[in-house]
């Protein structure tokens, strides 16, 4: 992701270079890690989940940059998940959008 990248696509940035990451399989790479791991699924299931307890904490604790370092955290793994089961940040827009 580019520095110069506008905070309104930033999102859009993540969720291409995870998409990337998934179709090439560069070794240097955590995502890499993240799709290829000897515990399959299960593994970026337990990032994620570790994840939601460091947000819970740092909400609990009303430790703001924590919350928003935590939260960043989370959201890059849920992206993650939602990769592997081929569902796009779009899905989750429209999912998102019926909602309101």
């Amino acid at each position: 992701m580019d520095a110069d990248t506008p905070t309104d696509e930033v999102l859009d940035e993540l969720v291409a270079t995870i998409e990337s990451r998934k179709a090439e399989l560069p070794e240097d790479s955590y995502t890499t890690t993240l799709f290829t791991h000897e515990k399959g699924k299960n593994y970026v299931l337990e990032k994620l989940g570790e994840e939601v307890t460091e947000t819970i904490l740092a909400a609990k604790d009303d430790d703001r940059e924590e919350l928003l370092y935590e939260s960043a955290d989370l959201v890059y793994h849920l992206l993650v998940v939602l990769a592997m089961h081929d569902a796009s940040l779009d899905d989750l827009r429209e999912e998102l959008k019926k909602r309101f």
